[in-house]
């Protein structure tokens, strides 16, 4: 259910990271200055936090910040999703979406900045909430920093 998907729990923050560096292996061309990425638990903490207010759109920037300004990528969905079907939902929408026309993936909303912010980033942290009252029950957020 709903709590497994819990990144307080170290298997999902794994899951997550795993799925990214998996991914950004698969760049091509390679990208000679991709960064592993790591949890960064302040990051998880930001994202949590915005997850909660289930607005399911963009937080402002001072909301995404731990030393630096991350970015950020939101997922929205009516049923529930794992962690690593959400990481590669954004990764294979990267090349058509555009905010606010909706994504390919049946029953849910993708929304990013900047193309899945692979490049410089080499920490993120990611949190969900389900939101009952929402278009979309599921809310997931992730933050990379630097953005």
């Amino acid at each position: 259910g709903f709590d497994d998907l819990s990144t307080s729990k170290e298997d999902q923050q794994e899951l997550i990271v795993d799925k990214h560096n998996t991914l950004r292996r698969e760049v091509k061309p390679t990208a000679s200055n991709m960064l592993k990425m790591e949890w960064s638990p302040p990051a998880a903490s930001n994202a949590q936090k915005w997850a909660n207010q289930c607005t399911l759109s963009h937080s402002p920037a001072h909301r995404r910040t731990t030393n630096v300004l991350c970015g950020e990528n939101l997922f929205m969905s009516s049923g529930l999703f794992l962690w690593p079907n959400v990481v590669q939902a954004w990764y294979d929408e990267e090349k058509n979406f555009e905010y606010g026309t909706g994504a390919k993936t049946q029953g849910a909303v993708i929304g990013h900045y900047t193309q899945v912010v692979w490049h410089n980033s080499n920490q993120i942290g990611c949190a969900a909430a389900f939101c009952p009252n929402s278009t979309y029950k599921y809310f997931y957020v992730c933050h990379y920093c630097p953005a």
